[in-house]
């Protein structure tokens, strides 16, 4: 066995769903149909295929998926490398586990073709029609790229970039809007590693010699912590320290003209607490202990960012006066940082309840039960891929914006949120709200001052869009200042009619 090879036991060892009879007799049923078909079959880089199989269903199982999305990760390359047809794993594994490696399957198919345009949409569509039909085939292909780009440096270098281009383009924006954050970093800093190979080793020396020079504060930091907040009553679960994924250091440095001072969260503290009163009283031991930076503290659990990240950040002057980040948070919501939607499995699964909703799946009794907060965006998009029609450059345009994009939360003055992407205004707002509001807009107040139209709001102000009773056509001018294609497309709908 190679050095990186594992065994179906460490997939087994990994889940985080309870481990019944029932889940692992699946798992193992699916190993051997899995190791049978690919048997003599070796991967470019020399090892047994069953590697790459196992690799995935270990990705699957560390993101807390259930037994069922490990069985089709197991199996996802057997009808497409293998004798072995879709009906045959239909026939002995069911329908559901059928439907994934089908989904998975065509996800696959995708050969890059015409402009890198044209390719980058058709896959961005498909990966969405496969969101829409089943959310783990989505998971299932995350995984499996996760581990082709852990052993991409065995291809040749012409489609080492074409993969980890495409990885960058399409996979990590997903992996981002699911909200899975240790794959979404994983896989930018292995794209990373092939595209820009000079800059890669540049932060990564960068990085391993600020990490050594501040680990000593950081490993007294975690000590001194563990200590006032055992002190003061507080249960901690786990702390430990942590530093920056190195693509989003080498973004963070872009912006701070690669002055590695400027960067106050490239190592820190994550503690992790029972509930969420017990962040808010350890925020207030954190300060008490180490003086906080001022307007260094990100308040994510009240104000969620919009793929569901929930955490309380606070910059602080640590041991010996150093600035460090510390980070506050549940077990659960360190699981849905790391894992995202994933993880909503693990916890419908620990209470013993259903998600809340039915929404998405193959039609009927195999229906996916998936919360429906967390996927109302994947909805949206089928409708407003259909509002748009056909005009490619305006979907290819309209999702950098609306749903790649960094986004904000506006209030309503009656407490809504509403979700926008960066830069958004008014207008935006407005046409969020309702086609009418947005038609007969005037004017605009944030947080009760009057605003420009024009104006970007910022994260957490609080809207009032002002209007006339009478039907009114929007202004020509908007189309100049608007962000989103839902105030796009309203806009030049009240000028057709």
């Amino acid at each position: 066995m190679g050095k990186n090879s594992i065994t179906i036991e460490d997939v087994l060892n990994k889940l985080k769903v309870k481990r019944t009879s029932q889940r692992e007799a699946l798992i193992r049923s699916a190993y051997e149909f899995s190791l049978m078909a690919h048997a003599g079959q070796k991967r470019k880089s020399g090892e047994d295929y069953i590697q790459h199989a196992l690799h995935t269903a270990l990705n699957i199982a560390k993101m807390g998926m259930g037994s069922k999305t490990i069985a089709a990760g197991l199996l996802h390359d057997v009808p497409e490398d293998t004798t072995y047809t879709l009906d045959e794993v239909e026939k002995k594994f069911g329908p559901e586990v059928a439907f994934m490696v089908n989904g998975v399957t065509k996800l696959g198919k995708i050969k890059l073709r015409g402009t890198k345009e044209e390719y980058y949409l058709e896959n961005l569509r498909k990966m969405f029609l496969a969101m829409a039909s089943d959310i783990r085939v989505v998971i299932i292909k995350l995984a499996d790229r996760l581990h082709n780009m852990e052993t991409l440096s065995a291809l040749p270098e012409d489609k080492q970039k074409r993969i980890a281009l495409e990885t960058m383009e399409v996979f990590t924006p997903i992996a981002n809007r699911l909200g899975i954050g240790e794959v979404k970093g994983a896989l930018e800093d292995l794209s990373f590693k092939h595209l820009d190979r000079e800059n890669y080793d540049k932060i990564r020396k960068i990085q391993e010699e600020e990490y050594a020079q501040r680990k000593k504060y950081l490993d007294r930091a975690v000590v001194e912590l563990r200590k006032e907040l055992t002190n003061d009553g507080i249960k901690v679960l786990d702390i430990f320290g942590r530093s920056k994924h190195l693509f989003r250091l080498f973004q963070k440095l872009k912006k701070h003209d690669m002055d590695i001072n400027k960067i106050y969260d490239l190592i820190g503290v994550r503690i992790i607490l029972p509930d969420i009163s017990d962040c808010y009283a350890a925020l207030g031991i954190v300060h008490k202990k180490y003086r906080p930076l001022v307007g260094r503290i990100k308040d994510y659990v009240s104000l969620p960012k919009p793929n569901g990240y929930q955490s309380i950040h606070t910059t602080v002057f640590g041991p010996e006066g150093k600035i460090m980040e510390v980070q506050l948070r549940t077990r659960q919501m360190d699981d849905e940082a790391e894992f995202g939607i994933a993880a909503h499995w693990i916890y419908s699964d620990k209470n013993q309840q259903s998600l809340r909703h039915l929404i998405f799946g193959n039609k009927g009794k195999d229906k996916l039960k998936v919360p429906e907060k967390e996927l109302a965006w994947v909805k949206q998009l089928q409708d407003w891929q259909n509002e748009l029609g056909k005009d490619d450059a305006e979907f290819i345009e309209s999702l950098k914006i609306d749903f790649f994009k960094n986004h904000i939360f506006a209030f309503t003055p009656q407490g809504d949120v509403i979700d926008l992407p960066e830069d958004s205004t008014p207008i935006d707002f407005a046409y969020k709200l309702h086609s009418s509001i947005g038609n007969r807009a005037t004017g605009a107040k944030a947080d009760g001052k009057m605003v420009t139209l024009d104006y970007k709001i910022k994260n957490g102000q609080v809207i009032e869009i002002l209007t006339v009773k009478e039907n009114k056509k929007p202004s020509r001018d908007w189309l100049m200042f608007v962000r989103t294609s839902l105030a796009k497309s309203q806009i030049k709908k009240a000028f057709k009619k």
